[in-house]
């Protein structure tokens, strides 16, 4: 079947799901608790201040799409430029509907974490779909919105990881199916109120703003996705060698790294979802803290072994040191980021050697390494060096050996479980709609095969 035929069917099947739905006057026309905002500013003063401050971390999140847009073009050869800015404008934007219509409801439903989520179980949420009915409320578009911009996170991972020779068509696709189910199962099992949230060991499975929940269903998606896809023409000599193929503009990286660690303040503190949650400042000082530790030890690390200074591992260091610091910003002292976040860079240097050397997958960025490595290391430090000092979570350096366990349990779950459906998700992909583009496609660059324009006109 040519693909052009498989995806009208795609495209039919989803329209028609959409309009049975829409088609519910019941459903999407019901008025909600509180649509204006009036009686929740009237129960609580507070709320404007609170509302403001969640929003603008959620913009700043929005932000760090352009971040990921720059670093991951910067990396990639110029000839794929526009393919790396199309996947990541295009992935939040069909990400962003599907998770109005299905992921949102997937994940919090059945939290009762604001009006019209209170349908759910331990394993998935099933009420919020399209915001409609008891959800069309201020306080949930609120949670939505700084909610959709984690999804969105997520879905943007997978995008270096599987750059330069994946068909447009198919990742947009894909974008659809990790932001309406993928990720949101996941992410309800944490902070959806499901059964890994309730475990019997110190306070359940912890990850306060997402080291597992985003960045490590982001990695491991584009671990499962590049390993289905195959390496880049040339990337391997005829022994199995790696060879490098360096990206086009170290400005994009370094100006995307910028933008990213910008934006990651949003991410960590504005989890809080409280301005008048003080303890926001100790999350932004482990935040910063992290990622430049991390880029300090690797830069200087590699120093010591080349004698150069390596500007593109200091951006990926730095990355790493966030991501590894994002699950546990709220419950560690500032020396513990610095620790945590030296790690997560050396963690970072390993995996891509192991990756690109010992499992032969191309990831052309290292968002497998920066985004999976360190976000399983993120989610155990929680049961490390969490001191008790914030939400109940203690870990070993307060005494406590039972969160440690719930980490690893989460952990476990997460690797088996994102492995898995993500290669369910990507070789269903190459053996319906085709997941690579062909030899001279990916020869020519996908620029000009995908797009039919180029980044750079003279």
């Amino acid at each position: 079947m040519r693909e052009r035929d498989v995806m009208e069917r795609y495209v039919k099947k989803l329209v028609f799901v959409t309009m049975v739905l829409i088609s519910s006057p019941a459903v999407l026309l019901a008025i909600g608790a509180d649509p204006n905002g009036s009686a929740t500013l009237a129960a609580d003063p507070t709320a404007a201040v609170n509302f403001a401050w969640v929003l603008v971390a959620a913009f700043l999140v929005f932000f760090m799409q352009a971040g990921f847009a720059l670093v991951e073009t910067g990396m990639c050869k110029a000839k794929n430029a526009v393919n790396i800015l199309t996947k990541n404008f295009m992935d939040f934007s069909i990400g962003g509907l599907a998770f109005w219509a299905f992921g949102f409801a997937v994940m919090f439903g059945g939290s009762a974490a604001a009006s019209g989520l209170g349908l759910g179980n331990k394993i998935i949420g099933y009420s919020g779909f399209f915001l409609s009915g008891a959800a069309y409320d201020v306080s949930t578009a609120e949670l939505w919105l700084f909610q959709l911009v984690f999804a969105a996170t997520a879905a943007t991972i997978v995008s270096g990881s599987m750059a330069e020779r994946t068909k447009i068509t198919s990742y947009m696709a894909y974008s659809f199916i990790v932001s309406a189910v993928i990720y949101p199962i996941y992410g309800h099992w944490i902070w959806g109120g499901g059964w890994l949230s309730q475990l019997p060991f110190g306070a359940g499975a912890v990850d306060f703003a997402g080291s597992g929940v985003v960045h490590t269903v982001g990695g491991l998606m584009g671990l499962t996705g590049a390993a289905v896809l195959g390496p880049r023409i040339g990337k391997y000599d005829e022994n199995g060698v790696p060879r490098q193929m360096p990206g086009h503009n170290m400005a994009y990286v370094v100006l995307g790294t910028l933008i990213l660690f910008f934006g990651w303040f949003g991410f960590n503190t504005g989890s809080t979802l409280a301005a008048t949650d003080l303890r926001i400042s100790v999350i932004a000082v482990n935040t910063f803290l992290a990622g430049v530790t991390a880029a300090v030890v690797v830069v200087y690390w590699i120093y010591l072994k080349t004698a150069k200074v390596d500007l593109l591992a200091a951006a990926n260091a730095t990355l790493a040191g966030l991501v590894s610091i994002t699950a546990s910003c709220a419950y560690v002292p500032p020396w513990a980021a610095v620790v945590i976040g030296a790690i997560g860079g050396f963690l970072m240097l390993w995996g891509m050697n192991f990756i690109e050397k010992t499992l032969k997958i191309d990831d052309p960025v290292g968002a497998i390494s920066v985004h999976g490595v360190a976000g399983l290391w993120g989610v155990l430090s929680v049961g490390i060096f969490a001191d008790g000092t914030y939400g109940g979570v203690s870990g070993l350096i307060a005494g406590n050996t039972s969160q440690i366990l719930a980490q690893a349990i989460s952990a476990v779950v997460l690797v088996v479980y994102t492995l898995t459906v993500g290669f369910l998700t990507f070789y269903g992909l190459k053996k319906t709609m085709g997941l690579r583009a062909s030899k001279e496609e990916e020869e020519m660059g996908l620029d000009i095969s995908e797009h039919g324009i180029t980044c750079y006109n003279q």
